[in-house]
């Protein structure tokens, strides 16, 4: 079977950034990113992991690209997952991400699953909507209101930037 994916550019500007891409359900989670790579224009030299998703876009599950975990915290290696035993009808979303330095966010959907076409090579990219920007979108976090208080645990008023008031002699060992 293949599986035809959308993959999104987390992208806050106005143009949409998309490709859609056909893959064999028996190729690995890396076949996968190196088509996600390939279609956005990355060598594909940097590190990337896929996440598992649900269906508000909560990182799940790490698919990584070398394991980089400490011992008793085995993550699962894109080179030996096989994509349709992450992806089926009950779970369709992964996050991937790609080169943690500039962090390139990527959501990525099954669309549908198609019987294989006769004369088409896999993986194929089917379709290119917009152009990747120079430099990956920068990300903006918005913190709870709650988690504002995290920050005025001291109730002091010292600025931490002053440092000629900060009277480190008085507490000093």
């Amino acid at each position: 079977m293949i599986y035809r994916f959308r993959i999104i550019l987390d992208n806050d500007t106005e143009d949409d950034v998309f490709r859609d891409i056909e893959i064999r359900e028996t190729d690995t989670m890396e076949d996968l990113h190196n088509v996600i790579t390939q279609s956005f224009g990355f060598d594909g030299m940097e590190m990337a992991s896929f996440y598992m998703s649900d269906e508000q876009w909560n990182q799940g599950e790490e698919i990584a690209m070398m394991d980089m975990s400490e011992a008793g915290n085995e993550v699962k290696m894109m080179s030996t997952t096989i994509i349709k035993d992450m992806i089926h009808e009950a779970s369709t979303r992964l996050i991937y991400l790609y080169d943690f330095m500039n962090m390139w966010t990527f959501y990525v959907e099954l669309g549908e699953i198609v019987e294989e076409a006769e004369g088409t090579d896999y993986p194929n990219l089917m379709y290119v909507h917009g152009q990747i920007p120079d430099q990956a979108p920068e990300k903006t976090f918005e913190a709870d209101e709650d988690e504002d208080d995290l920050y005025n645990e001291f109730e002091d008023d010292l600025d931490p930037n002053d440092y000629d008031n900060l009277n480190f002699d008085e507490n000093w060992n």
